[in-house]
Parts: C-alpha cells; sequence; structure tokens
C-alpha cells in the first residue's frame, strides 16, 4: 500500500526539467490527437496522417523526430487509465490560446473524414472541458474548423 502511494506521490508529484516537461506536455498532446483517431472504432490511416502533419506543425518537428513522438504517446496513450492523466499535464503548463489550439486540432482530426461521429464529438467535448476551454471557443473552434464561421477565436 505504501509503495503503491509512494509511486503515485513520484509520477503526480515531480517537479520536470523543463526539456523533460516540454516533452511530456507533447507527449500528453498527441496521445489525445491519437485517441481522437480510435473513438469511432475506424483506425484510419488518413487521420494518422493528419497527426503526424499536425505534429509536425504544432511542435516544428522533422518527420523522424514526429513519428518517434507519435510512437511513444501511442504507448502512453494504452497504458492510460483516463484523459486527466494527460489534461492535468496541459493545465499546469499551457495558456487558454495553447488549449484552443489542442481543441482545434481534435476538431480537425473529427472532420477529417467527412463525418462528426457522436463519440467524437463527445471526446473533444469532454477534452475541452478537462482543460477548462470555454464553452464559446468550443463552438466557435468547432465551427470555424468545419467552415460554419470565419470568426477568429479570442
Amino acid at each position: 500500500m505504501l509503495n503503491q502511494i509512494k509511486c503515485f506521490l513520484e509520477q503526480h508529484l515531480t517537479f520536470l526539467e523543463p526539456e523533460k516537461s516540454e516533452e511530456q506536455l507533447e507527449l500528453a498532446s498527441v496521445a489525445l490527437l491519437l485517441e481522437m483517431v480510435i473513438i469511432d472504432g475506424n483506425d484510419d490511416p488518413a487521420e494518422r496522417e493528419l497527426v503526424l502533419s499536425l505534429v509536425k506543425k504544432n511542435f516544428s518537428l522533422s518527420d523522424d523526430n514526429a513519428s518517434a513522438l507519435i510512437v511513444s504517446a501511442e504507448q502512453q496513450r494504452k497504458q492510460a487509465t483516463d484523459y486527466f492523466e494527460f489534461t492535468s499535464l496541459i493545465n499546469k503548463q499551457c495558456g487558454l490560446e495553447q488549449k484552443v489550439q489542442l481543441i482545434e486540432s481534435l476538431w480537425r482530426l473529427a472532420f477529417s473524414d467527412g463525418v462528426l461521429d457522436p463519440q467524437e464529438e463527445y471526446l473533444v467535448r469532454k477534452i475541452a472541458n478537462l482543460l477548462y476551454v470555454p464553452h464559446a471557443d468550443f463552438i466557435l473552434t468547432k465551427n470555424r474548423v468545419n467552415g460554419l464561421s470565419s470568426a477568429p477565436i479570442m
């Protein structure tokens, strides 16, 4: 029992080095993107390609580094028991603008196949709530990605 408590505290309360912290933040973000790929029960290769593109663009990574990050994030995603593990890290280290950018990336994945599955919408809503993204930003981002609105996100 004490070992479990110790492991929990070590895992969740350690102070990370800046580059380690940035790497953990990238892993958390990519794990959430990968969750979007599989949430509808259809592991679409086109969505995986979009994840690679988003990772390269959002984190300014090469193809090899982005691919390695995706592999690591996939392992983290499979081991995770809930989304809070990822969103709590993002909440600690990111501002609203970065969180909205992640929500936008999730919407891009959700709409990439031309069909918004209810599970995809649920996941974006769940992540937005866990990241404390205001509902207005959630809706504006959805509409902008879906082409319903050209209004910029504030």
